[in-house]
Formats: C-alpha cells, structure tokens, sequence
C-alpha cells in the first residue's frame, strides 16, 4: 500500500483491493440487474421468516446475524438493486470526537453539520448531494432518517453522509450508525492517533469487510513527530487484519481550533472523493460494493441455514428422548389400573364402612333374578352414594398421580442430569402442567363415570333382561353404579356383588369400564408429552425449514 507523508494517500481504490475498473459500469445491468435483485428479494423473504426457538448454543449468535443479514438486504442491497442510477453514498463514520464532523464541514466548505464540544456531537445524520444528482436521489433507508441538502462541495455522483457517533452514549444515535453504515456503499471510517487501536475502529471494518462493503480511513490528530511511527503501525495492522488495500489518508494535529480546517488539510481526501465522482466512477464504486456484498452473502447465509438445521437436529432429539420416555411409564399406569391399583387404600376402607353399617351386600337371588323391593333400593342407593364418589376420588387422584409419573420421566430424559440441548424450551412451567393434569384427571374421571351411567341405562330399559332390570331395582341407578365402578376400579368384594346379581352381564360390564379406566390412565400419561411435541410440531423445526435457505443460496453462487 501507497501511503502519505502527510495528508495525502493512496485513492486508487476503495477497500478490496481492486482497481475502480475492475467491473466496467457498463456491466452492472447485466450482473447486477432483474435476476439478482428477485433472488435478493426472495433472499430477504426466506431470512426474515426464519425463527430459532430452541436455545442451543449458538442460537442468540445467529439470530443476531440473521437480523443484520436483513437489515443489510433491507438497507442496501434491495434498495441498490433496485435503482442503480442514483449517487454512491459515502458515510463518514468513527467514534465520539473523532473529528468526523468537522471533517465533514471542511470537505463541503460549509458549516452544515453540528459539531463541537459537546458530546454526542452529531445528532442529526445530513446526507449532502450535488444539485445536478436531485433527479435520481432515490427515496430510502438514508433519505428517511437523515436531513438531506444540496451542496455544489459534494462531487457530483456522490452523496455525502455525516453519521451519528458509533460509540454514541444515545441508543437511538448508535442504532441510526449502524442503519447507514449497513446503507452505504463506502464507509470513511475516521478515528485519531490516540484512538486507532481501540476495539471499535476494527469491530466497525470487520463488519464492512463482512458485508464487502468499500472502506478508506481516515487517522486524524496526527501530531507530525510521531506521524511515521503511528502511521506505520496502522498500516500493520490494515494488514494484519487482511486489508492492506484500503485507501488511507492522515491529517495531521493543527492544534486546538475552531470551525473548518484549512482546505490544504482536507485536500487529498476532496481530490479522492472527486476522483470517485461522476457516473461512471461512481456507479464503479456502487457496483464494486454491491459485488462485494453479494460475495459475503453466501458465508452469510450457509451460517443462518446452518443453525436452522442445528435447531431441526435438536428438536429431532428431543422429540426422540421424549417419545421414548413415555411408553414405560404408560404402560405401567395401564396395567396398575387393571391390577386394581385405584381400590386399595381410601376405597376399601369406604366400602368397609358402607356394608358394615348398610349391610348392602345381603341380597337374596332366586333363577338368577335379584328379590328386593323398590323401598329397600332406595335406602341401598342412598348407602352406596360414598361409595361413588370415594371411587370417583380415587381413580381421580391415581389418574392425576399417572401423569406426574409421566411428567417426571419426560423431564429426565429431556432436562435431568445430562440435559437435551433446547429442553427448557419445549417443557411446560410446572404450574402450567399441574393445572392441564388435574384439569384432565378430572374430565377423565367423568366421562368413566359417565360411561357407568350409561351401562346402567341400558340395564333398566325396558327391552333388557329380568335379570338386569332386578339388580336396577335392588340397589338404585346410582347405587348400581357405584358398585360397577368400585368392582372395575379393583374392588373384589363389590366385582363379586355384581357378578352375583348379574352373571355374565356384570363380568362383561366390568370388564369394560376396567379397560376404560386403564386406558384414562394411559392416556394421562401420553397426554404428559402433548405440549412438548406441539412446541417441536413448530414449521421451524420441521425437517425441511433449511431447504428455502438452501435453495436461495444455490441461486447466489450460481450468480457468483
């Protein structure tokens, strides 16, 4: 790299390293025309729908790439696509009190950008264009945040942009920054002598050498006594940070001031900036930086599709660890149910209580036909009703009970020791999924209660047997479903009361509301891993989120 001794460098070309003919203007529609610009759109399309909802590693870092791919696609690409003909927009971008600012002024001739003492020193962004260029300044990203002059100091074909500080104490400035660095198609980057080396120069060129964005610097406050030394430890560092070919000019310290510098101090940057100018020149500088940011678009892009396939790879782990969690536990709810697990404990006890003192086991059955009178069917019913709802409460809480042993298992197997990558991400809140089972257990319970109901119904009506509509009379509708529940439920001595007063009818019924309860229970269980399959059901954990991605980045290398 050429440099100057003093205020001079080398302008041969921005930032890539490549002479301002290296693209021929004329080749810009062409290159840069219709078709780029639909795979471009469709591009910014596929990368705005993309979402990342597992926290995985990795996942806030390409979000965030995401969101700047685009802001890029949405602040410069598409919009120079779509209008090749208007200026190239230079920013003057660096830190607080760089001198960006004054520097501006000095280059227009003109007081037309705040600068001074006080810190943020820009806080209005001015975008200054040759009045011969008004008739193709395009309405934009630039146009709309910033306050726009017409200025016979800015070379015509050029659009000069003062920007708010990058290290800005205001949010608002550091985030219009960022906007028109991502907007620009050249980036003058100015720090000082005593800046250079500062973390926010070099973040701020990694970001337009990531993008391939046109950069040249400017070292400003040079005092002349060290000027060769800190001149050449910079350009050491342009190199060491593989850009040596960018464009570097040095003003050096004229001492406290007021005002515009002297227009010697500005010249060399002047002379580039006009050398860049015209429509030729400056649709170069255009199409060089769209060229450049549609090279880095591909790396860009595979780093995005990368981590939606990460995603679809986590979330394909997780719904593997928590499909395998499940049957186990079901299972054994299944079969818990049918060993006549919800009977023991409170219901023996309850059905203790009620033939102790209601004696409604001492029936009299003559020719398989149940004897009672319809008096004494009531007073059994009425004994039997705590017995109906102490079953009820016990298949309930055993059903409830289920589905804690099936949320305690997925969560092993998702978040325990070893946790699954994005596991906190598909669980339920434990309140949530307390509130859902014993909602659920409830409403399980019903329904087998309600399926009992039914058995009976069938058994009073009319058309069913003498056998069936006798046991009707001997102990109640309600009183005769208590027992077909409490027998189902495991209850032997109750399993054999039904069985007496109705044979094989009762073994059937039986053995039906049995399988009906121990299915609820199984269910109770599946129900346990619903929400987390429905989080993975998200479209942007299918198996194929990447493939728009992927398609759209075969598109740009076949541009390349």
């Amino acid at each position: 790299m050429r440099t100057p001794d003093a205020a001079t460098s080398d302008a041969s070309a921005p930032a890539t390293g490549r002479s301002p003919g290296s693209w021929r203007p004329a080749q810009a529609t062409e290159e840069l025309g219709v078709t780029v610009y639909d795979v471009a759109r469709d591009l910014r399309r596929d990368v705005a729908d993309v979402e990342l909802p597992l926290a995985i590693d990795g996942a806030d870092e390409a979000e965030a790439s995401r969101r700047r791919l685009v802001t890029q696609l949405d602040e410069h690409l598409l919009p120079r696509l779509r209008e090749l003909s208007s200026p190239a927009i230079v920013v003057i971008a660096g830190s607080t009190g760089a001198g960006k600012s004054t520097l501006y002024n000095s280059l227009l001739g003109e007081e037309v950008s705040q600068a001074g003492v006080l810190r943020p020193t820009t806080r209005e962004p001015v975008l200054a264009f040759n009045p011969l260029d008004a008739d193709v300044i395009v309405e934009g990203p630039v146009t709309r945040v910033a306050r726009v002059i017409d200025h016979d100091g800015v070379p015509r074909g050029t659009g000069l942009l003062d920007a708010p500080d990058l290290d800005s104490l205001l949010s608002e400035n550091r985030d219009t920054a960022s906007l028109l660095l991502e907007a620009a198609d050249l980036w003058l980057f100015v720090t000082t002598a005593s800046r250079y080396g500062d973390a926010l120069p070099w973040q701020a060129l990694s970001r337009a050498k990531e993008r391939g964005a046109s950069v040249a610097m400017v070292l400003n406050r040079v005092p002349r006594e060290t000027l060769t030394t800190i001149r050449g430890d910079l350009l050491q560092r342009l190199r060491d940070h593989g850009m040596d070919g960018t464009p570097l000019f040095v003003v050096p310290d004229v001492g406290p001031h007021e005002g515009l510098l002297d227009r010697s101090v500005v010249a060399p940057v002047a002379r580039w900036l006009t050398m860049l100018a015209g429509p030729d020149r400056s649709r170069a500088v255009i199409t060089r930086t769209l060229k450049g940011s549609l090279s880095a678009l591909p790396a860009w892009v595979t780093g995005v599709s990368d981590a939606v396939e990460e995603q679809v790879e986590a979330a394909t782990v997780l719904r593997t660890a928590a499909e395998r969690a499940v049957p186990p536990v079901r299972d054994a709810a299944r079969a818990a149910v049918l060993d006549g697990a919800v009977a023991r404990g409170s219901l023996e006890a309850r059905w203790a209580q009620v033939t102790g003192a209601g004696r409604v086991d001492r029936v009299t059955v003559r020719g398989g036909v149940v004897r009672s009178s319809k008096r004494r069917g009531r007073a059994r019913e009425q004994v039997l009703a705590p017995l109906l709802e102490e079953t009820r409460e016990a298949a309930r809480r055993t059903l409830a009970a289920d589905g804690v042993l099936g949320h305690e298992a997925l969560r092993a197997a998702l978040d325990g020791e070893r946790p699954l990558p994005g596991a906190s991400d598909v669980l339920p809140f434990e309140e949530d999924a307390a509130a859902r089972r014993e909602a659920s257990a409830t409403t399980q319970v019903l329904q087998w209660s309600r399926r009992a109901e039914q058995v009976v119904a069938e058994l009073a009506a009319p058309t069913a047997a003498d056998a069936a509509r006798a046991a009707v009379k001997a102990f109640g509708e309600t009183g005769l479903a208590a027992l077909l529940l409490a027998g189902a439920a495991g209850n032997d001595d109750a399993a054999r009361l039904v069985r007496t007063v109705l044979a094989a009818t009762g073994e059937d019924a039986l053995a039906t509301l049995r399988d009906d309860l121990a299915e609820r229970a199984a269910t109770m269980v599946e129900r346990e891993v619903e929400p987390v399959l429905t989080a993975l059901d998200d479209p942007a954990l299918a198996a194929d989120a990447a493939v728009g991605l992927r398609l759209r980045l075969a598109e740009l290398r076949r541009l390349m």
